[in-house]
């Protein structure tokens, strides 16, 4: 916003100095301080506009970047968790198999009862297909398609939110870059109808006048197709 303000207070200077230094090239030169006046005054709101949206752009930026961050903990937590439940489903089908080998019904009974409801799901299809005896069987509810943990697959569904956060932000920011350019090219338009004002002959003063008139178009161009905050 900054460099936005110098702008339009570099307009209403070179407006000012433009009444010290009146063209004489009669009704022509009349003309062409009209439309330097015009340049400036589309310069000054189009600056003013740029450095507003540049602003905005950054703050939708830094929102971005704030969820994306919020987002990457509460997967960094579900992950954790997702690991603590994996090693708890490991740890009590270890117990269950040593329980079984060793003839110790009650306790196998004992580790099947604590078996988590999700990985109980799997364990009741694995050993339906007679482990101990079928070869051919998985070697452990874990590796069944049917076992299924709650914490991993919302660890991936947020790892997912927030890298789309994150390069949501990324979008945000280049927009935002994008209108400082535009805030740096209409200073560009601002130099050229200084210069133009200095010229006592009029070719030359129509010809930088024109530049700086294409060179306004095409920032006005950028502005109407860029999208805004």
């Amino acid at each position: 916003m900054t460099e936005a303000t110098s702008n339009v207070e570099f307009a209403h200077k070179i407006h000012e100095d433009g009444h010290r230094h009146q063209t004489t090239g009669g009704q022509r030169g009349r003309w062409i301080e009209i439309a330097e006046a015009v340049v400036l005054a589309i310069v000054a709101v189009a600056t003013a506009w740029s450095g507003y949206q540049a602003a905005r752009w950054d703050a939708v930026a830094a929102r971005h970047y704030h969820i994306a961050a919020r987002i990457a903990v509460e997967a960094q937590g579900k992950a954790t968790l997702s690991g603590q439940d994996r090693l708890y489903d490991i740890v009590t089908f270890n117990g269950w198999v040593g329980a079984r080998m060793g003839g110790n019904e009650k306790l196998s009974v004992y580790f099947e009862r604590r078996f988590r409801p999700e990985y109980a799901t799997a364990f009741a299809v694995w050993i339906k297909q007679d482990p101990f005896n079928n070869p051919s069987a998985p070697a452990g509810p874990i590796f069944m398609p049917e076992y299924k943990n709650a914490n991993s697959e919302q660890s991936e569904k947020l790892k997912h939110e927030g890298e789309t956060e994150f390069e949501e932000g990324i979008g945000s920011a280049e927009t935002g870059e994008s209108y400082i350019k535009i805030t740096v090219l209409l200073a560009t338009v601002l130099l050229l109808t200084a210069l133009s004002q200095r010229f006592r002959i009029f070719g030359p003063r129509v010809t930088v006048v024109t530049v700086a008139f294409g060179l306004l178009v095409l920032c006005m161009y950028w502005i109407a197709t860029y999208p805004q905050a």
